[in-house]
């Protein structure tokens, strides 16, 4: 990797980072939020999904003429927009205005995602890819390592101020803009290729008939939703149903992001080798025991308690960083940003789907203990059982032939 390269992804990884805690730190401020605006979990997932569902429109509505444009550009423009919500977030005084806010972050935050992904894969040919979105994939990482913690502290040393973690995500990505434009350079390859451009209605078409096309962003839905659906209500069910204090919940994601940090560096350049497929069905079918885990806590040291959370940040990593570089390659560069741009959006669906679900399921009562947590572990194990058949349908054959060309 040239230095040039490695520039490029740390900035990328640098948005990431900032795009991810914005959307990251909501979770464990939920028993920080609950308090202060006395809301249901209903409510509080109300607040979630309404960042997830705003990405998801935007993602949309652009998907139609991001292919058009240099991809700087685009990026540059959305995450000016995603810091202004930040702001707002962190400058909201009641339920409703934290929830405009919100909504405003998401209707841009949700056009970050997919740009930073269509740029890696222009740059990078799939035999490397693996290896570059493990890279930036770091940045989620850091941002359970170090972001949320530090967050939570922030938050903790303003006497529970949860305003502070969203100023503090806007100042860095205040810091970032400079560098970007200076370091990361136009990306106009798709527009110089001089392959005839598709009308985006067309490709909107070719997108549904297309059944692997299709396939891969029904797939990439169900991800979302397996995966999202323990998340909104980890923090509670630690704190008010297993008895943890909530100071140690940033060892969790500590713990939890050191792990993904070494499962990013390692699977992805294993993914590259062995191919993305297996790496993705192995990190799927090792995940479920951990779900189960998480959902259906016994009593256990703290210690047991964080191995646990480890393993299901490592798996977790695993599966979404091949997902990612599997699902890229089902359209030529030339498409890559507008079906990119539907991944984003049908990911933020998904998650949208999966925090309302939760949200309608799960219950506390006055004393904040939370109520059938379980049943989202189980519907998180049967939605990821279905991506391990899907991926294998859609991806199968691609991922042998990339493996077999390789070697």
């Amino acid at each position: 990797m040239t230095r040039k390269e490695l520039i490029i992804l740390l900035l990328l990884a640098g948005l990431n980072f900032t795009h991810f805690l914005d959307f990251m730190v909501m979770m464990p401020l939920n028993n920080y939020l609950t308090p202060y605006f006395n809301i249901s979990p209903r409510q509080f997932s109300f607040m979630v999904s309404a960042y997830s569902i705003s990405a998801a429109v935007s993602g949309f509505a652009t998907a139609f003429i991001v292919d058009s444009y240099d991809r700087k550009k685009i990026l540059l423009y959305s995450y000016a927009g995603f810091i202004a919500g930040t702001i707002a977030c962190g400058l909201a005084t009641s339920y409703p205005l934290l929830l405009a806010a919100r909504i405003v972050a998401g209707l841009f935050g949700g056009i970050i995602g997919a740009q930073v992904l269509a740029i890696i894969a222009d740059i990078f040919p799939y035999e490397r890819r693996g290896k570059a979105m493990a890279s930036v994939s770091i940045s989620f990482a850091i941002a359970s390592i170090l972001g949320v913690p530090f967050s939570l502290y922030l938050a903790n040393l303003f006497h529970e101020d949860w305003h502070v973690p969203f100023l503090f995500v806007a100042g860095i990505g205040l810091v970032l803009i400079p560098f970007v434009i200076r370091f990361v350079p136009a990306m106009r390859g798709h527009l110089d290729s001089g392959l005839t451009r598709t009308p985006p209605l067309v490709l909107l078409g070719k997108v549904i008939r297309t059944n692997r096309q299709i396939s891969a962003l029904i797939f990439s839905c169900l991800l979302m939703i397996g995966h999202f659906l323990i998340i909104p209500f980890i923090t509670p069910y630690m704190e008010f149903n297993k008895g943890y204090s909530k100071n140690v919940i940033p060892t969790i994601y500590l713990v939890g992001g050191g792990a993904s940090l070494i499962a990013a560096l390692l699977l992805g350049r294993l993914s590259d080798k062995k191919g993305k497929l297996p790496i993705y069905s192995w990190s799927v079918f090792l995940s479920l025991f951990m779900v189960l885990l998480l959902t259906k806590m016994p009593v256990m040291p703290f210690s047991l308690v964080l191995t646990v959370f480890a393993f299901w940040f490592v798996f977790a990593t695993g599966r979404a960083l091949t997902a990612q570089a599997m699902i890229s390659e089902v359209v030529p560069p030339e498409q890559r940003g507008s079906f990119m741009s539907f991944n984003g959006c049908v990911q933020q669906i998904g998650t949208g789907l999966a925090s309302l679900l939760a949200g309608f399921i799960v219950y506390d009562d006055p004393s904040g203990k939370i109520y059938r947590y379980e049943w989202l572990g189980y519907i998180s194990i049967f939605v990821l059982v279905i991506t391990i058949v899907m991926a294998r349908l859609i991806f199968r054959k691609m991922d042998e032939g990339k493996v077999k060309s390789q070697n």
